[in-house]
């Protein structure tokens, strides 16, 4: 049985050597011309010369994790449309749950004021 797999094995070993292969050519006969921008961190666009401990407003990592919660949200629903007929009442049900939940946390977040931006 692991001779079926052996066609994988070799694509993945020509994949990495292609990969390792691209970035040793790239390092070899890549121009090298740094200078103190080139060089410095960049922080979500804040002036890398600042000190690490500036105020940084938590609404965007709030504003973050919401996105992900509805783009999450939207890949479950595309499935249970398609298959909507197969999975009868019982798959309505438990997607109506699955949006009482989603909204009850939409809810909690408008109520809080995190979608505010004053």
């Amino acid at each position: 049985m692991l001779e079926n797999y052996f066609p994988i094995l070799i694509f993945l070993a020509m994949a990495a050597g292609m990969a390792v292969f691209m970035q040793g050519v790239s390092f070899l006969l890549g121009p090298r011309k740094p200078y103190a921008e080139k060089r410095s961190q960049y922080e979500c666009g804040f002036s890398p010369l600042t000190g690490i401990r500036i105020p940084f407003d938590v609404r965007f990592y709030l504003l973050a994790i919401l996105f992900i919660v509805f783009d999450i949200e939207a890949a479950f629903l595309f499935p249970w449309a398609v298959a909507f007929k197969q999975i009868g009442f019982t798959g309505f049900v438990e997607m109506v749950l699955f949006l009482l939940v989603l909204l009850v946390g939409y809810a909690y977040v408008w109520k809080k004021g995190a979608l505010e931006w004053d």
